[in-house]
C-alpha cells in the first residue's frame, strides 16, 4: 500500500519523513544521513543529486546549481536579487520562464526541483519497501501564488500527487506538538538557506488557524554566507594581490568554506579558515564568533521588522505571545537565538533539530490526510492579496493578505465603453495601489457579451483559494449566463502540455534512469570496496598463503574489469564473490591484530 509522506523541500537541504505510529520520522540513506543537499549536477552518465553533486560544486561549478528555490515560481526580471548565487547561467524560453544552463541542458526550476524530490522519494520507497506516489510538500509561508504552483508543478513532474502545500511555520508547529495546547499563540520564527518567515497562529482544541504571515524572500542563510565570502575575496585581493571575483572555481570553494565556518561557529567560540587557492596560495585565518556576528548583524536585524508587522497584522501585543518556536538551519547561530529571545521577551524552542523539524510536521500533517490523526485541522493564510485590474490601471483586492484558506470572493464589476463586446480579466498578486507595482498571475478574456451602453452589464468575477493557497478564477455575465473559468497558471510559465510532456518523458526514461542510478551506486560501492580489499591485503599479505593471495587479486581484477562495463547486476555479483573470498583473510588481520594488542601483557592487566 502506497505511504503518504511529507517532504521538506528546501533551499539547502531537502528531507523526507513519515509516520512512524504516532511518531514522525525523518528517513535517513544507508549511511545515517538524513540531509540531501539541495544541490544538482550533470556529468557525461546523467544527472546527480545530493551530497556528491554538491562535491562537484567545487570541480565542476559550471555543470552545478543549488539554491534552486530561490528562482521557483519567478521570471528573470524577479530573480536579479538572486543571480549572485549562481555561478552557471540563467536565461529565459520566453518572458516569465527562467531557465537555468547546465552543460548541453537547460532546465527550469521546477524541473531541477522535480530532479530533489525524485531522490527523496527513492529514499523513501527504498525505506518503506512500497511505491510511493503521494506527499505533502511544504513552502515558505511567504511564498506566492507562483511559487506555490511551480512547487506542485515539481511534485508532478516527479511522478508525485502533491495532496496539500503546507506553509513551513505550521509545519513546525505540528512537530513540535503544540496542537497538544488547549489553546495559546505560537509565533514561528523560520531563517532557513533562501527565506525567512515569520507566522504567528493560534491554537485553539487542535484547531491551527494562521492569523498573520510575513517575511523575506531574498534573505536567509545563503546571504550570510555571501557576507562571509566578500571578506574573504576583499582579503586575499589585498595580501596576495589576485582578484578571484570572476573565478568561479575559487568563489564556490571560499563559499563552502565560509559556510562551514559559520557552522562551526554555532557551537565554538574561534575556528580556523583554511583555503588552498590557485600556484600554491594558502589563505588562512582565524575568525571568531563576535566577528561573524558583527559582519552579519545587520542581516539578522532584518527580521525584526515583519516580526512587528506580523504581530500588528494579528492584533497582538508581544505579552499575547505564548510560545516561540526556532525553525530553519541559520537559526542554530547564537546571535539570532539571543535577538529572537530579546524581541519576544522570551526562551524560544529548539529543542527539535532545525533542520529536520518542518519535515516532520509534514509527515504529521500527511498522517492527517491518511485518516490516521483526526482531531486536528489546519487553517492557513494567503500571503499576498490577490484581486483583478480595473480602469486606470487601479489593483481591486477580492482577497486580502492574512485572509484564511480556504476561502472565496466575488464582486461585480461592469463596462467603461458603450457596446463593448468582451472583457479583459487581469488577475494581480500584491498590496500596491496600482497594477504596474504588483505581479501579474494571469489574464483571459470574457468574450460574446450583448453590445449593451457602459455601466449596464453585471459581470461576476469570483475567485477561489483551495487548501494548497492555489487560486481560481471565474468570470461570469449574469444577463447573459456566459461565463469563463481559468485555474490561475501564474506567468513564471510551465503550461500543462509542457507539464505533461515533463511527467510522460519521467515515464518514458523511468527505467534508464534506474539503471544509471543502479549503474552508478554499483561502481561506488565497488570503488570502496576495492580500496579497503587492496589495502588489507597489502596488510596481511604475510598472514595468508600465496594461492590465497592470487585468487583474492583474481577477485579484484574482475570487479574492476566489470567497473568498466553498465552491467550493474555483474558488478554486484563480482562485489559479493570479492566479499566472500576475503572472509578469512579479514579473520586473520583480526587474530593479528589481537595478537598485538595482548602481546607482553599480563593476565591481570587485561580488562
Amino acid at each position: 500500500m502506497s505511504k503518504i509522506v511529507g517532504i521538506d523541500l528546501g533551499t539547502t537541504n531537502s528531507l523526507v519523513a513519515y509516520m512512524d505510529g504516532k511518531e514522525p520520522k525523518v528517513i535517513a540513506d544507508r549511511e545515517g544521513r538524513t540531509l540531501v543537499p539541495s544541490v544538482i549536477s550533470v556529468d557525461e552518465q546523467g544527472w546527480i543529486v545530493g551530497a556528491r553533486a554538491q562535491r562537484r560544486l567545487m570541480t565542476h561549478p559550471q555543470s552545478t546549481v543549488y539554491s534552486v528555490k530561490r528562482l521557483m515560481g519567478k521570471g528573470l526580471a524577479d530573480a536579479q536579487e538572486e543571480r549572485k548565487y549562481f555561478p552557471v547561467s540563467l536565461t529565459e524560453k520566453q518572458p516569465g520562464i527562467i531557465q537555468v544552463e547546465l552543460g548541453p541542458y537547460r532546465l527550469t526550476p521546477p524541473e531541477l526541483s522535480a530532479l530533489i524530490l525524485k531522490e527523496v522519494k527513492h529514499r523513501a520507497e527504498e525505506f518503506l519497501e512500497t511505491t510511493v506516489t503521494q506527499a505533502v510538500i511544504t513552502v515558505p509561508a511567504y511564498f506566492n501564488d507562483s511559487q506555490r504552483q511551480a512547487t506542485k508543478d515539481a511534485g508532478r513532474i516527479a511522478g508525485l500527487d502533491v495532496l496539500r502545500i503546507v506553509n513551513e511555520p505550521t509545519a513546525a508547529c505540528l512537530a513540535y506538538g503544540l496542537q497538544k495546547k488547549k489553546q495559546g499563540v505560537i509565533a514561528v520564527y523560520d531563517l532557513g538557506g533562501g527565506t525567512f518567515d515569520i507566522s504567528i497562529l493560534k491554537v485553539k482544541e487542535g484547531i491551527f488557524e494562521v492569523l498573520a504571515t510575513n517575511g523575506n524572500t531574498h534573505l536567509g542563510g545563503d546571504d550570510l554566507d555571501q557576507r562571509l565570502m566578500e571578506l574573504v575575496l576583499q582579503e586575499i585581493r589585498v595580501e596576495f594581490g589576485q582578484d578571484l571575483q570572476r573565478d568561479v572555481e575559487a568563489v564556490q570553494q571560499i563559499r563552502l568554506g565560509m559556510e562551514k565556518a559559520k557552522r562551526q561557529l554555532s557551537t565554538e567560540e574561534v575556528t580556523e579558515v583554511v583555503i588552498p587557492l590557485k600556484q600554491g596560495v594558502v589563505y588562512r585565518r582565524s575568525l571568531k564568533r563576535g566577528e561573524l556576528e558583527s559582519r552579519v548583524r545587520d542581516l539578522i536585524d532584518l527580521t525584526i521588522g515583519p516580526c512587528r508587522q506580523a504581530l500588528e497584522d494579528a492584533h497582538l501585543s508581544l505579552k499575547d505571545v505564548d510560545e516561540v518556536v526556532l525553525v530553519g538551519g541559520a537559526t542554530r547561530m547564537p546571535l539570532v537565538h539571543r535577538l529572537v529571545q530579546e524581541f519576544f521577551q522570551k526562551a524560544p524552542h529548539s529543542e527539535l533539530n532545525p533542520d529536520e523539524v518542518v519535515a516532520l510536521g509534514a509527515a504529521v500533517q500527511a498522517d492527517i490526510l491518511a485518516g490516521g490523526i483526526q482531531n486536528m485541522l489546519l487553517l492557513d493564510v494567503t500571503p499576498l492579496s490577490l484581486g483583478i485590474e480595473t480602469m486606470g490601471g487601479v489593483m481591486s483586492v477580492l482577497i486580502p493578505r492574512n485572509s484564511t484558506i480556504p476561502t472565496n470572493a466575488k464582486e461585480l464589476f461592469t463596462t467603461f465603453v458603450d457596446g463593448q463586446r468582451s472583457v479583459d480579466v487581469h488577475v494581480y498578486q500584491g498590496e500596491r495601489e496600482l497594477v504596474q507595482d504588483n505581479r501579474s498571475l494571469a489574464r483571459f478574456q470574457l468574450k460574446d457579451l450583448d453590445p449593451l451602453p457602459a455601466g449596464l452589464p453585471r459581470i461576476e468575477v469570483h475567485f477561489t483559494i483551495d487548501a494548497n493557497g492555489i487560486l481560481h478564477v471565474s468570470a461570469k455575465d449574469l444577463r447573459s449566463g456566459r461565463d469563463q473559468t481559468i485555474e490561475v497558471k501564474p506567468s513564471y510559465g510551465l503550461s500543462d502540455d509542457e507539464v505533461a510532456r515533463m511527467i510522460e518523458e519521467s515515464f518514458k526514461f523511468a527505467k534508464s534512469d534506474m539503471e544509471a542510478r543502479l549503474l552508478i551506486e554499483a561502481r561506488n560501492e565497488a570503488a570502496t570496496i576495492l580500496r579497503h580489499t587492496e589495502r588489507a591485503l597489502k596488510q596481511g599479505e604475510p598472514l595468508i598463503a600465496l594461492d590465497e593471495r592470487d585468487r583474492i587479486r583474481d577477485r579484484i581484477t574482475a570487479l574492476k574489469k566489470a567497473t568498466e562495463g553498465d552491467d550493474h547486476r555483474l558488478i554486484r555479483e563480482r562485489i559479493e564473490q570479492l566479499d566472500k573470498i576475503t572472509v578469512h583473510l579479514a579473520e586473520c588481520l583480526m587474530d593479528s591484530t589481537l595478537q598485538s594488542g595482548l602481546k607482553d601483557k599480563k593476565l591481570s592487566e587485561l580488562p
